[in-house]
């Protein structure tokens, strides 16, 4: 079945889902994209991972996230800015005709607004790309079965003033813990990806509809 999603029929389906709300996201500014890499490792499906600089400013240096950054006035919109930065930090081209559509946008706790742009980057050798020492300290992909396995998701409850706010999922036994918003992000890929697989996190939004 995890197969299925690479194949032309999975591709034509995630599409046609994610449609309506990719024309409306690329009409609207945002402060940020991201790209969701979708590839196949040893003909693995997976999706691809960097893990940012320590050496970065900021509260999210040597966190994992999908690459991305803000986007530049220049952008045309906020896939050519995923696209962008994809290239700059991890070395990795995606034509734009590989994108398949944008995800539901996440918020950080400043509510600067993140957009995920899921694209199928097809099979990639790790040893191949050429991550900006600058922004990336490590690269790794996870298989989506890793993914979808319970006993590697958790769930972090987040309080503020002694009281119950919110909780968000978490992806554990990688190479490196996923946790904040690129968890967040991942839960609405496998939603998409693998729908009736995947049992998402009860405090978390759905999956946008076209």
């Amino acid at each position: 079945m995890l197969r299925d999603c690479l194949s032309a029929e999975g591709e034509r389906r995630c599409r046609r889902l994610l449609a309506g709300a990719t024309a409306r996201l690329r009409a609207r500014p945002a402060a940020a994209a991201v790209l969701v890499p979708l590839c196949s490792v040893r003909g693995v499906p997976a999706l691809l991972y960097t893990l940012r600089s320590s050496r970065l400013a900021g509260r999210h240096k040597g966190d994992v996230s999908f690459p991305g950054g803000k986007c530049d006035p220049a952008d045309r919109d906020v896939v050519h800015t995923a696209l962008r930065e994809t290239c700059e930090e991890v070395g990795l081209v995606v034509p734009e005709e590989h994108v398949w559509g944008v995800l539901r946008p996440v918020h950080d706790q400043q509510k600067t607004t993140v957009v995920p742009v899921l694209a199928g980057v097809g099979p990639l050798d790790l040893q191949s790309l050429r991550p900006n020492p600058d922004e990336v300290d490590e690269v790794f992909a996870l298989p989506l079965a890793h993914l979808l396995q319970e006993q590697n998701q958790g769930y972090t409850h987040f309080c503020h003033g002694g009281h119950f706010r919110y909780t968000l999922p978490v992806f554990l036994h990688g190479p490196h813990r996923i946790w904040g918003l690129t968890a967040v992000i991942t839960e609405f890929t496998l939603q998409l990806l693998a729908p009736g697989v995947y049992q998402p996190c009860l405090a978390s939004p759905e999956l946008p509809r076209g």
